[in-house]
């Protein structure tokens, strides 16, 4: 027997479906809206078994050439993962929040959901004449720090 039926059984004096059947049908589809986005942000975002695809990236954006590569081992999506970007050559830098959202050192007031994101938003943020800064020739690693700032 659904609930529907149950309310039908139960008539008012009139005939009618009594409100307090009404308000409890009501009160239990409220609730039930009201856990979807509980449920919804306690899914992972990513599954498990991700597409190579989603581990590297080459592309033109706005005439400027962007590439990135995951540089560590692991899902892209795992919290220790490292990106290694460039954008026409350069190294650009990027940080991942504890929110699990991106960052550039070029446009680092606003996260993105994806490295892609936040490297096409970095591109978004220089001019027509800037670049960002040439790989200094260090011990560093261009992913892991060290001057990328712009210059023109």
């Amino acid at each position: 027997m659904t609930a529907v039926q149950a309310a039908a059984d139960r008539r008012g004096p009139t005939g009618g479906v009594r409100r307090r059947d009404l308000l409890r049908g009501l009160l239990g589809a409220a609730a039930a809206l009201a856990v979807v986005p509980v449920v919804t942000a306690s899914r992972p975002t990513r599954p498990a078994d991700a597409d190579p695809a989603e581990s590297s990236f080459d592309e033109t954006y706005r005439g400027r050439h962007i590439r990135g590569v995951l540089a560590s081992t692991g899902h892209p999506a795992a919290a220790d993962a490292q990106w290694y970007i460039t954008v026409d050559g350069r190294p650009l830098h990027l940080m991942r929040r504890a929110d699990g959202t991106w960052l550039s050192m070029v446009d680092h007031y606003r996260s993105y959901a994806t490295p892609l994101e936040a490297v096409r938003a970095a591109v978004d943020e220089l001019g027509p004449g800037e670049r960002l800064r040439e790989a200094e020739p260090t011990h560093q690693h261009t992913y892991m720090g060290g001057h990328h700032g712009l210059h023109p």
